[in-house]
C-alpha cells in the first residue's frame, strides 16, 4: 500500500513548474506569499525586497475588490429560493411571501455565522495565493478555515478537471501531535526527516474520493504510521477541502495566477526601477575634483565649513556632473507605462468615494471585474462559493442552529460577481415595479391591483429584515377589522336609541295612548 508521504513525492513532479513559477510571481509582488518547500529551508530567512511595489499594490487591491464580490459584507451572497416546479405542487403558492421571509431569517443567521468566524481573513488570504500563484487550498474544518499555499499540497485530476486526490504536507511539532512516535530513521534522507531537530515530524493528509460509496475519506500520517483519530468521510458535495484555481488549462491539474500574465510588464518594471534608484543614487553622490597640480589643497576643500574663506583658484576644483538626464526620463516614461498597464490590469482604479453610491454605480463596477477578469467569477463560484455554502449550511444544520433543508423542494442560489447585490438587487426591482404601475396607471389601479401586505412581506424579505412584531399578520389585521365593525356596530345601536329616546313618540306628554296605557298588574 502506498503512504502519503509516497503519493505526495509521487505528485510533486506535476507541480515543481507551477511551483518554480509561482515563486517567481511572488518574489515580484508579496515575497513572504509562497516559498519552495519549507522543509527544505530555514526558518525566518530573508526576503528578497522588491524595487517596486506596483506589485503588491496591484495584487492587494484586487484580492480586496475580489473579497467584496465574492463575500460582501452588508449583503448575503447567495438565496434560498423555492424550486419553480414545486411551487404550487407540493407548496401552496400563497405561502411564498411566508417562505421568502423564512428564507430571509436563515440568510442571516448564516451570514452572522460566517462573520463570527474569521472565515472572510482566511479567504482573503486564500485569494492572494490564487492572484499570485493561481493555486491554493482551504480546508473547512471545527476550528474555522486553514489555507494551504502551493509549496504544502499537491492534487490529481481527472480529465475534466475533478479533483481526485489531495496530499497535505505539515510540520508540526511532536508536543502539538500529543502522541508517541518513534525516532526517525537517522539514514533517512533530509526531505523524510527534518533532520537534527527531532521535536518535529512532517504530518501528510492524504484525501481521495472513493469511487464504491462516493465520499471523500481521508487521513493522516506521521513516519509513515496512520495517527490515531485522524480519519474521516465527507459528502461529495459538502467537502471541507476546497482546491481553488484562478485561471484553467485544459488537461493541468493546477491553475495560472494574474501576476503570470503580466510577468513580462513586472520583470521589465522591476529591472527599471532598479536601474532608475541605483542611477538616481549615483546622480545625488556630490564628489568635487581638485587638479593634481593646483595649489588648492583637497584637505583644505574637504575640512572647509560652510561659508569659510580658503584660497585657491576656482578654475582648480570642479564637481563631478552625471550627464544622463535624457536616459533617466526615457526609462522614467517607460517605467510609468508599464506602471499603468499593470494599474488597469489588476483594477487599481479611482473609484467615486460617496455616502450615497447608487445600486447602478457598484453594479456597473462588478461588471467591469466580471468583463475584465474573464469570468473568473463564474470559476470561483463553482470551486469556492458552491462547496463553501453546502459545507456552511450541513455545519448549522447538524449543530441544529438552522432547521434542516429540504433539498428536494429548496435550492440556494449564489448572487455573487454581477449579481452581488443580492436581495437588494430584488429590492431594487421590486420597487421599481411598484413605482412604475403607480405612475402609469395612476395611484387608483395600484391599489387595485397590487395586495400591500404581500408587497410588505416581498420588500421585507429583499430588504433582509426581521418583520416579527414589526409588521402585523393577516390574522391581527383581521381581528383588527372584526374589532373595528363591531365597535361601529355598537356605536350605531347607541345613536339609534339615543334618537328613539329624544323623538315626540317616546314623551308621554305629548304621546297620549302612552297615557291610556294600563300599567302592568302587580
Amino acid at each position: 500500500m502506498t503512504t502519503a508521504r509516497e503519493r505526495y513525492s509521487q505528485l510533486t513532479s506535476g507541480r515543481s513548474q507551477f511551483l518554480d513559477t509561482a515563486v517567481t510571481c511572488s518574489e515580484l509582488t508579496l515575497p513572504y506569499l509562497i516559498d519552495r518547500d519549507v522543509s527544505a529551508q530555514p526558518n525566518h530567512k530573508k526576503l528578497i525586497t522588491p524595487w517596486q511595489s506596483c506589485g503588491s499594490k496591484a495584487v492587494v487591491t484586487l484580492a480586496a475588490k475580489l473579497m467584496l464580490a465574492l463575500l460582501p459584507p452588508q449583503t448575503t451572497f447567495f438565496k434560498l429560493q423555492v424550486r419553480d416546479d414545486k411551487l404550487g405542487e407540493e407548496i401552496p403558492a400563497e405561502i411564498r411571501s411566508e417562505l421568502d421571509l423564512s428564507f430571509a431569517k436563515m440568510e442571516r443567521m448564516v451570514m452572522d455565522y460566517i462573520a463570527a468566524s474569521s472565515d472572510r481573513v482566511v479567504v482573503h488570504q486564500a485569494l492572494k495565493h490564487l492572484i499570485v500563484g493561481g493555486n491554493a487550498l482551504i480546508f473547512m474544518g471545527k476550528d474555522g478555515l486553514k489555507n494551504f499555499p502551493l509549496n504544502r499540497y499537491v492534487v490529481n485530476r481527472d480529465g475534466n478537471g475533478n479533483v481526485l486526490e489531495i496530499v497535505t504536507k505539515e510540520i508540526i511539532s511532536r508536543k502539538v501531535l500529543g502522541i508517541e512516535l518513534p525516532d526517525p530513521d537517522p539514514l533517512k534522507s533530509m526531505d523524510e526527516s527534518i533532520g537534527s531537530n527531532n521535536d518535529d515530524v512532517e504530518v501528510y493528509t492524504y484525501v481521495r474520493l472513493d469511487e464504491k460509496s462516493g465520499r471523500w475519506i481521508w487521513h493522516q500520517e506521521a513516519l509513515d504510521k496512520i495517527l490515531p483519530n485522524s480519519r474521516s468521510t465527507a459528502p461529495k458535495k459538502a467537502s471541507p477541502w476546497l482546491v481553488l484555481r484562478f485561471n484553467t488549462v485544459d488537461g493541468e491539474d493546477y491553475g495560472r495566477g494574474r501576476v503570470e500574465e503580466f510577468l513580462g510588464d513586472l520583470k521589465s518594471l522591476e529591472g527599471l526601477s532598479q536601474a532608475l534608484v541605483e542611477g538616481s543614487a549615483s546622480a545625488a553622490k556630490v564628489i568635487f575634483l581638485v587638479s593634481p597640480s593646483s595649489t588648492t589643497k583637497p584637505a583644505t576643500i574637504a575640512q572647509a565649513g560652510n561659508g569659510a574663506i580658503v584660497q585657491g583658484r576656482p578654475e582648480d576644483v570642479a564637481v563631478v556632473q552625471v550627464g544622463k538626464t535624457a536616459d533617466f526620463s526615457t526609462a522614467a516614461t517607460l517605467a510609468q507605462t508599464l506602471e499603468k498597464r499593470i494599474s488597469d490590469a489588476f483594477l487599481v482604479l479611482n473609484i467615486r468615494q460617496s455616502e450615497r453610491t447608487t445600486a447602478e454605480e457598484v453594479r456597473l463596477t462588478q461588471l467591469e471585474l466580471e468583463q475584465q477578469l474573464g469570468g473568473i467569477f463564474s470559476l470561483l463560484t463553482i470551486e469556492f462559493l458552491v462547496p463553501y455554502l453546502n459545507r456552511t449550511l450541513l455545519i448549522l444544520q447538524r449543530s441544529k442552529e438552522i432547521p434542516n433543508i429540504p433539498k428536494d423542494l429548496v435550492r440556494p442560489q449564489i448572487v455573487a460577481g454581477v449579481n452581488a447585490l443580492g436581495r437588494g438587487q430584488d429590492r431594487e426591482s421590486l420597487t421599481a415595479f411598484i413605482t412604475t404601475i403607480a405612475q402609469t396607471l395612476g395611484p387608483e389601479a395600484l391599489m387595485q391591483f397590487i395586495n400591500p401586505s404581500e408587497a410588505i412581506k416581498r420588500l421585507a424579505a429583499a430588504q433582509g429584515i426581521d418583520v416579527l412584531n414589526l409588521v402585523k399578520s393577516e390574522q391581527q389585521m383581521q381581528q383588527e377589522l372584526q374589532d373595528q365593525q363591531a365597535a361601529a356596530a355598537q356605536q350605531s345601536l347607541v345613536d339609534q336609541a339615543g334618537q328613539m329616546a329624544s323623538s315626540p313618540l317616546a314623551d308621554p306628554t305629548k304621546n297620549p295612548q302612552l297615557l291610556e296605557e294600563e300599567p302592568p298588574t302587580e
